[in-house]
């Protein structure tokens, strides 16, 4: 056991933290880092996708919003008496429930909304934009309209998303209400596994022939071309896998935060996912877990004290980064042990 740990620290120093964190934290700041680990599961998908892949997307925000609105409109109408309306309905003056919001009053197509929503419109833009040969710098500006424009249909569509203040005031999930402590012990819990479940996943991935095609691609796609591999299914596997972690971490994200809006969803978090990604290490899960879990304790950290510095500061993290440690703060690991 102190071997594996000699050979593969930082992982079961996370774990071990994590599990050790339920008996030494309060409430609030358990319930803090669930929402980091959240947001973790969102950093592997990149991880795949930007490090090993060599995909740029800057509109995670998109997929991380459908998650979370999937569950978050599931938790608004279960909440409510037979019959009415979620409380922004009725304020902007609708007399009746809008026709595609009457399917999320199901638990179980609320859970598949969540699963499969986001990674089946991930690989539908993936497959479009593939198969016309679009990539890199344009690939990345589209994924980022695409962001900006699903974030501004948020907000103009105030009746029926409730707006820029987004979507709040959920009381119970299935049942369990969730101002009892021990069902946010319990969501802990379940974001801790799904957030190992989704490590062992994407390290296995990685290690497949897939993950070594990936890279391969990435590396030099028209060779691969000559050999007679078709990087499209591929690119786009990857993308909708990336996807589906993005709308798992929202709607597990919407759960410990209570909350989900379009300021959470647009160009601004977007970016900062892969900013992420980058400060741990793209080509590292593990390192793109601590990067995620870091940065964002010293966002909470700094904005809170002061406001108007943290988007500098996050700005000057990220040129740091790219020009004095491209690998990331695991690629500094790595060459400290080389």
């Amino acid at each position: 056991m102190v071997e594996l740990m000699r050979r593969r620290g930082l992982p079961w120093l996370l774990l071990l933290a994590a599990l050790a964190a339920p008996f030494l934290m309060s409430g609030y700041d358990l319930n803090l880092l669930a929402r980091f680990m959240a947001m973790a599961i969102l950093s592997l998908g990149l991880v795949l996708l930007w490090g090993h892949g060599g995909i740029l997307s800057l509109g995670q925000g998109l997929f991380f919003g459908l998650g979370g609105y999937a569950i978050a409109m599931h938790m608004k109408l279960a909440d409510l008496p037979g019959g009415s309306l979620p409380d922004f309905m009725v304020w902007t003056g609708r007399t009746a429930l809008p026709g595609w919001w009457a399917p999320f009053a199901s638990p179980a197509f609320a859970l598949l909304a969540v699963l499969l929503l986001p990674a089946l419109a991930g690989a539908l833009f993936a497959w479009s934009m593939v198969r016309r040969r679009i990539g890199g710098t344009y690939f990345a500006i589209i994924t980022q309209a695409l962001a900006l424009a699903f974030a501004t249909f948020l907000i103009s569509r105030q009746e029926v998303t409730g707006g820029f203040n987004g979507l709040t005031g959920f009381q119970s999930l299935f049942g369990w209400q969730l101002a009892d402590q021990k069902v946010g012990r319990g969501l802990y819990w379940l974001t801790l596994a799904l957030l190992c479940l989704g490590f062992i996943g994407i390290r296995a991935l990685l290690a497949s022939r897939f993950g070594t095609l990936l890279g391969a691609m990435r590396d030099g796609e028209n060779r691969m071309r000559f050999l007679g591999y078709d990087p499209a299914p591929y690119r786009m596997v990857a993308f909708g896998i990336a996807a589906f972690l993005a709308g798992l971490s929202g709607a597990l994200f919407t759960l410990h935060a209570g909350v989900i809006s379009p300021a959470m969803v647009g160009v601004v978090p977007s970016i900062e996912m892969v900013i992420l990604v980058a400060v741990g290490g793209r080509m590292s899960p593990a390192g793109a877990i601590f990067g995620t879990i870091a940065v964002c304790y010293a966002r909470d950290f700094i904005s809170s004290s002061f406001p108007d510095l943290w988007l500098y500061l996050l700005g000057a993290l990220f040129i740091a980064v790219v020009t004095l440690l491209p690998g990331g703060l695991a690629g500094l690991v790595r060459q400290r042990r080389a």
